[in-house]
């Protein structure tokens, strides 16, 4: 006797994705359309996203947690830079306090999503435990991150193959790994490689960072020190507020301040840098980057720790080119030879949107990377669409919060006009140029070029100015320019 297929489950939202952005979204629409019905699918098994997969030694924000975390749930830790098992259990303690953990569907991988013109509705194929289960929804917001949790970004590394040794990537670190005592080399000059140095070198016999090329590195205190003093005479509320505004405004005008001023800003990071280094040794060429600060993502140190790492001699810095992975080490072209037991490649991310989702309209494959952004969250010609993306220069909560209030808008708006859908359109007569939608030159954003959504040069097409505008235009801006309506008061509820 054969099985009968399940009917659907339907919902006006189903969001995708239960990390850091998919439980704020989830948040925002139960707050803000508190009728409507909504679930969360997750493919894992967990909430939290990014701070449940990623456990590798010393992981960490290279955000400040008062903007990073949430508006609505205050973050009131003294530690304003936080590890990776704190910023977890401070997302699943949101969920859980607002009911939002009962919404969640662990386990539920949308395989594909297809947009059905007649019904008006989403289509979804999900894979649950190797059961096929069918959703529709009125509204999909994609809250799924852009990088690939199942696959690293590939380098070339020369003769990676002949290392007779471990070969690690951070995205999948072994749990059982016992690297006391052991020669590492951690590839790479990023926010990763800058968290494992001084962690590893508390056991290991020694580790190297090997760089292609330096990154800006800033030290900063892991307590705020202006935080720590509030608290001791405000409620936490008023506390929480204040120190909040202070790293929304600072980092920004500290960004602004760099890209108007970069010889100027160099000079600055360069400066706090030499402070904390080891005596005598030079800026060059561990820590004088070939491009200005802030083309790529400045990486943030606590408490100087990875200085201090240096200055213990259980760590050091190479700049330099792999010639030769060896089978117990590494031959750069300058003629250096360094041994290794284990090597780190935290060579970066593979960038990917929707979580690797087919997306089809009307049973026809839709590319993404062929569309534009409507401020920087609807895809140009599907509809009832979101891509939930945060900054690159700065939180990104912020970001993820400014989308999942322009849906919040843009559904209210649907109701209020017994509308049925939305998606963005443009014209070739509009003339908008495209350009990245991501505005660093970081490697792995570089790599994804022709595999992501692009931005324009103009209107609501422009890429993600910083929060204080996009919450601006999002709660008053313009809401149908750019945008094609469809009226079916038969589907509207």
């Amino acid at each position: 006797m054969g099985s009968v297929a399940k009917p659907p489950a339907d919902f006006d939202v189903v969001i995708i994705g239960a990390g850091i952005s998919g439980i704020n979204a989830a948040y925002r629409i139960q707050t803000e359309l508190p009728g409507y019905t909504y679930t969360v699918l997750e493919s894992r098994n967990a909430i939290g996203g990014t701070w449940d997969l990623f456990r590798y030694p010393g992981i960490r924000s290279d955000s400040d947690l008062h903007t990073f975390g949430f508006a609505w749930r205050p973050w009131l830790e003294d530690k304003a830079i936080a590890d990776g098992a704190s910023i977890r259990n401070y997302v699943q303690e949101s969920a859980e306090i607002y009911g939002i953990d009962k919404k969640i569907e662990f386990h539920h991988k949308v395989q594909s999503a297809n947009w059905s013109t007649d019904d008006q509705n989403w289509q979804l194929s999900v894979e649950s435990n190797g059961e096929e289960k069918a959703y529709r929804a009125r509204f999909v917001l994609f809250s799924t991150g852009y990088y690939d949790y199942d696959e690293p970004l590939k380098a070339t590394i020369p003769g990676i193959d002949n290392f007779k040794g471990k070969t690690i990537h951070p995205q999948f670190w072994p749990e059982d790994l016992d690297y006391t005592n052991k020669k590492i080399v951690v590839i790479g000059s990023g926010a990763t490689a800058i968290t494992l140095v001084p962690v590893l070198a508390k056991t290991a016999k020694s580790v190297t960072m090997l760089q292609r090329s330096p990154t800006y590195i800033m030290p900063l205190p892991s307590v705020d020190p202006t935080g720590h003093a509030l608290k001791k005479i405000l409620p936490p509320w008023l506390s929480s507020r204040i120190v909040r505004y202070k790293f929304l405004i600072i980092p920004f005008l500290f960004f602004k301040w760099c890209r108007a001023f970069p010889q100027a800003a160099r000079k600055v990071i360069g400066k706090r840098t030499k402070d904390v280094l080891p005596k005598g040794m030079p800026l060059d060429p561990n820590f004088n980057p070939s491009y200005n600060p802030w083309e790529q993502r400045l990486c943030v140190c606590p408490d100087a720790d990875f200085f201090d790492s240096l200055k213990s001699g259980k760590s050091d810095i190479v700049t330099d080119t792999i010639e030769q992975v060896t089978e117990t080490g590494i031959k750069t072209k300058g003629g250096k030879v360094i041994d290794a037991d284990i090597i780190i490649t935290a060579t970066g991310l593979k960038m990917q949107l929707a979580g690797g989702a087919a997306i089809s309209i009307n049973e026809k494959p839709v590319d993404l990377s062929s569309k534009m952004v409507w401020k920087s969250t609807l895809l140009q010609d599907i509809p009832n669409v979101a891509i939930i993306i945060g900054y690159t220069n700065a939180s990104w909560t912020l970001g993820a919060d400014t989308a999942a209030f322009l849906v919040c808008r843009l559904l209210k708006y649907l109701q209020k006009n017994k509308l049925s859908s939305v998606a963005p359109k443009l014209s070739d007569k509009e003339g908008v140029k495209e350009q990245s939608m991501l505005n660093l030159n970081s490697t792995y954003i570089e790599k994804a070029k022709g595999t992501l959504p692009r931005a324009g040069d103009r209107g609501p097409w422009l890429p993600r100015s910083n929060y204080f505008t996009d919450m601006w235009r999002v709660a008053y801006g313009n809401l149908t320019k750019g945008l094609e309506f469809t009226s079916s008061p038969k589907k509207v509820q």
